[in-house]
């Protein structure tokens, strides 16, 4: 009986730039899909660049057809402004895939480092090394890119026991 593949879709929310990466599961072993940024331009307002986060990320969900979706959790920093422009663009990343009927998982930054870099504190530059290690055939132009592999790698890494928590839950 062969193992079923489970395409995932990591989102690294942004409000200019939104990176997405999919890579496929069969088994423990993962594979490179794609990866790419959806961009928003910073001299429209607000609202409409929320649309285009939305139709980019719309675009790429109905293009990839993933299974399952992960996302990062806020990083709140001491800026407000920016935390909450951050949050109205998370909202966005969550709310493409759910409303297609795709389970959405959420995970801390640390532990994205954590599983991807062995530690909690890595930065841009060993993320996007990591990735590279981990799916060797991935094409990644921007950081935001990689980072949203190393979602997609985190979801797959820890899937089993979220799937385990909610069946008992």
């Amino acid at each position: 009986m062969g193992q079923q593949t489970i395409r995932i879709l990591g989102i690294d929310p942004g409000l200019r730039r939104t990176g997405w990466g999919v890579i496929d599961m069969r088994g423990t072993s993962l594979s490179f899909v794609a990866a790419g940024t959806v961009t928003s331009d910073a001299k429209r307002d607000l609202a409409t660049r929320l649309v285009e986060l939305h139709d980019g990320l719309a675009d790429i969900v109905e293009r990839q057809a993933p299974h399952e979706a992960a996302v990062e959790q806020t990083f709140v920093n001491r800026d407000a402004t920016a935390t909450l422009k951050l949050g109205q663009a998370r909202g966005i990343a969550l709310l493409v895939p759910a409303a297609r009927g795709i389970g959405v998982a959420e995970y801390a930054p640390n532990l994205v480092k954590k599983t991807v870099v062995g530690s909690g504190h890595g930065d841009k530059k060993q993320i996007r090394m990591m990735v590279a290690v981990l799916l060797p055939k991935a094409k990644v132009e921007t950081d935001d890119a990689a980072d949203a592999l190393a979602i997609a790698i985190t979801h797959a890494h820890h899937r089993v026991s979220r799937l385990i928590a909610a069946a008992g839950a």
